[in-house]
């Protein structure tokens, strides 16, 4: 057989090219029917297989395949996007094998993932690689047993063979079944050994077939909860005449369909999720699939609980599950099984099959950005998928994105509102503690100032419950020499080390390093090193100090390692059983406890100040967050920020609640220097072992982009503003040098035509890597 990888650029029109070059095509070669195939791989085109004659009847878009690859037909595995009879200009090499018995993508998926391919410029083989789960592709969970079905009647032999009272029996159960059945089950079913099966195999009245079958028990945590098979739903709340204003504008988009996007702005404990459960409960009534995401951390077993509750069986999706339990959800959802699917940033490529609504809570939340190929953003696929399913889609927050707020400002998206919570509850007071004057006498910095520590002491005096919020990580967050002022650094990044003294390690939260703490300065030797700066471990012990006798827990990515750790801490802190409840931002969200009279921010200044135009937005998005958490019950209750800049707007506006204040101030500067919502941006990071090499290559790719757009003003008009290339704001990280560009413009197609122009045409060196992000949420 003659063999050839055949390059049809038709297939996949208009991706990013493959950024550094692409493989020559081989000889031509003549074939029958053919697949395309494409791979894991950043290229901008699919490759043309022969496929033999004894794969035709299982062939089929949206499968897996085992191909040979290259000029050394190594094997590879890619997906099959298209299966044509149209003879290729050139021969092509065949396929070797089929890996999956059923597509795992439908056609919507297939369309969506082609357009996120061209959107954030990558291979389309990179994209469907990325969204299959380890436990889809492994088959985790699952496995490979003998089925038996019976023979249809027109297929028995002719005279039929005498068959046995037991065969008799046998054939008739297999006659009952829709579908084959496990020989296992069978013998079961039939009260008999396995001679009389085997008897009906020879004689022609049934067949074997290969199969596989679920074997994955349910885990003790989240699926520990899900309802029984005489499962009653609770009743709904009875709405507020707020909620009623909501639920008349969205009840008929859900009844007659099509693409309509919403934006419910509700502040915290306005109702929001009574809101979309009446939503799904509507979809879900009408036979089809609603599709529900969150944010990692807000994804608790609260948050399940409350869908369960309400909706039955949930299908949940996320990255802490393990590859068998993740595998088996993936698969009763391509089955039409899971009428409401609950789930974090990749749950948005579910291979559901009727879906009629998607729900994005905390829409704002930047942990919907993948930070790694495909860079995509959760928030806007899902608007994509919604357009493309013809179906509506709720984004839900207190504090929306300021790209959806000028989406719904301009008409792109139904804005709608719940300014009030429930029961007229009113929003907590929020004390500002300025921390340049509220001090204690010994002018030491400590983690609770002298007013927030006296709030605390009445709030458990009183029997409530109290949260505090720090949004950093280990004992101490940087370990410095007061003789010369040396800093300990990470020996593969320009960061400071964070001291953790539960495990007694000096460590890099970017990259892992870790090492011992210094006891002398290894720059002037001096033997007495300061532990400066608070993180989580020692605001904890600040606390167990000054309240002795308080129960008090520590929730951060630290204390949460072991499984059911954190459904455990939170049902304890419902119980009442824990009284401070101390974390990092995974306490700020997705929590409902009436008991929580007090919260506390410890610094709202801790990501005031990064290189990034987004820090203030999320500044006030963290602290509007957090302030939430208290006051749901009918106790009330407040709110202390501590923070050394009372006055900046972020802070401010936040101790007021004042979004819509924040979003119009904030908007204004955005326009003023074109960031976005007013202007595209893209970020582009080049890296490399050797800096000067890294430093080279960006200059010249800096010339490139100038070439491009100079070609590109002869054919079309648009603008754009390129920075850089400029020392990435920390310039090592994890052994490589970081240089970064920003690429501006008022048009994502101008923008995008940019980059496509560039990229082919400087290619990097052996060592140097390039980055493309679109739509960047990390400017750092």
């Amino acid at each position: 057989m003659v063999t050839a990888i055949v390059f049809q650029d038709s297939i996949v029109p208009d991706l990013q090219a493959n950024l550094f070059g692409e493989p020559e095509a081989p000889p031509i070669a003549v074939a029958s029917r053919f697949a395309e195939i494409v791979f894991d791989r950043p290229l901008d085109h699919a490759y043309t297989y022969a496929v033999p004659d004894h794969l035709l009847d299982i062939i089929a878009v949206g499968k897996r395949v085992l191909v040979p690859f290259g000029r050394g037909d190594r094997k590879a595995a890619g997906f099959c996007v298209g299966v044509n009879s149209t003879p290729p200009e050139r021969h092509a090499k065949q396929l070797l094998q089929i890996l999956d018995d059923e597509p795992l993508f439908t056609p919507q998926l297939l369309r969506l993932t082609r357009w996120l391919a061209d959107y954030y410029l990558c291979g389309w083989g990179q994209v469907l690689n990325a969204i299959v789960p380890a436990g889809v592709k492994h088959r985790a969970g699952t496995r490979s047993v003998v089925l038996i079905e019976a023979v249809p009647q027109a297929l028995w032999p002719n005279p039929p063979p005498k068959l046995t009272g037991k065969q008799k029996h046998v054939l008739g159960i297999l006659r009952e079944q829709d579908q084959p059945i496990d020989v296992r089950h069978l013998v079961r079913l039939s009260q008999c050994a396995m001679g009389p099966i085997k008897a009906l195999v020879d004689k022609g009245f049934a067949r074997r077939k290969f199969g596989r079958i679920e074997t994955v028990p349910k885990r003790d945590d989240e699926d520990a909860d899900a309802p029984p098979s005489n499962f009653v739903p609770e009743a709904p709340f009875t709405l507020t005449d707020d909620q009623q204003l909501v639920w008349n504008t969205i009840e008929p988009a859900l009844r007659d369909g099509g693409f309509k996007p919403f934006l419910l702005h509700g502040i915290t404990g306005s109702g929001k999720t009574e809101i979309y459960l009446r939503a799904i409960n509507e979809v879900v009534r009408q036979g089809k699939e609603a599709l529900v995401l969150v944010p990692e951390i807000s994804l608790t077993p609260q948050t399940i609980q409350a869908f369960r509750g309400r909706c039955g069986d949930v299908a949940v999706l996320h990255s802490h599950m393990q590859q068998a339990e993740r595998g088996g959800h993936w698969r009763k959802i391509a089955a039409g099984k899971a009428g409401v699917i609950v789930g974090a940033r990749s749950a948005v490529f579910a291979p559901t099959r009727r879906l009629g609504l998607i729900v994005i809570d905390e829409e704002h939340d930047s942990s919907y950005k993948q930070d790694a190929t495909p860079r995509y953003h959760a928030r806007d696929v899902a608007v994509m998928r919604a357009r493309l399913e013809n179906i509506p889609i709720i984004l839900g927050s207190a504090t929306p994105s300021l790209e959806s707020w000028h989406n719904a400002e301009r008409g792109q998206y139904t804005l709608l509102s719940l300014p009030k919570r429930v029961l007229d509850r009113p929003l907590p007071p929020v004390h500002l503690v300025d921390l340049r004057h509220d001090r204690h006498p010994d002018k030491r910095l400590h983690g609770l100032s002298p007013s927030l520590e006296r709030a605390m002491r009445q709030a458990l005096d009183a029997g409530g419950q109290v949260i505090l919020l720090l949004n950093r990580r280990g004992f101490s967050t940087h370990i410095q020499c007061p003789g010369c002022g040396h800093v300990e650094q990470c020996k593969f990044c320009d960061l400071a080390l964070i001291f953790h003294r539960d495990r007694n390690v000096a460590m890099c939260h970017y990259c892992g390093y870790e090492q011992p703490p210094a006891e002398r300065c290894p720059v002037c030797g001096l033997g007495q090193v300061r532990y400066q700066g608070m993180g989580t471990e020692k605001l904890h012990a600040e606390i167990e100090a000054k309240f002795p006798g308080t129960t008090t827990a520590r929730m951060d990515s630290d204390s949460m390692r072991k499984p059911g750790s954190h459904r455990q801490t939170l049902h304890a802190f419902q119980r009442g059983d824990i009284q401070i409840l101390l974390g990092t931002q995974m306490i700020a969200k997705g929590l409902d406890f009436p008991n929580v009279t007090l919260v506390g921010v410890v610094n709202a200044d801790v990501a005031l100040h990064f290189a990034d135009f987004r820090a203030g937005e999320r500044t006030f998005q963290l602290l509007a967050q957090v302030a939430g958490r208290t006051g749901r019950g009918p106790r009330g209750g407040k709110v202390f920020v501590q923070t050394f800049q009372p006055e900046h707007p972020s802070i401010a506006l936040a101790a007021r609640h004042d979004y819509r204040g924040f979003a119009a101030a904030e908007l204004a500067h955005r326009q003023k220097h074109g960031y976005p919502p007013y202007q595209r941006l893209a970020r582009l990071i080049v890296r490399g072992k050797n800096a000067k090499s890294a430093g080279d290559y960006a200059d010249r790719l800096a010339a490139a982009f100038e070439q491009a757009q100079e070609r590109l003003k002869k054919t079309q008009s648009g603008q754009i503003r390129i920075l850089g290339p400029a020392e990435a704001p920390i310039f090592r990280l994890k052994g490589y040098h970081r240089f970064h560009f920003q690429l501006q413009s008022p048009s994502s197609a101008y923008l995008h035509d940019v980059l496509r122009q560039t990229l082919p045409t400087a290619k990097p060196g052996q060592g140097i890597e390039v980055t493309v992000d679109i739509d960047p949420q990390d400017m750092l």
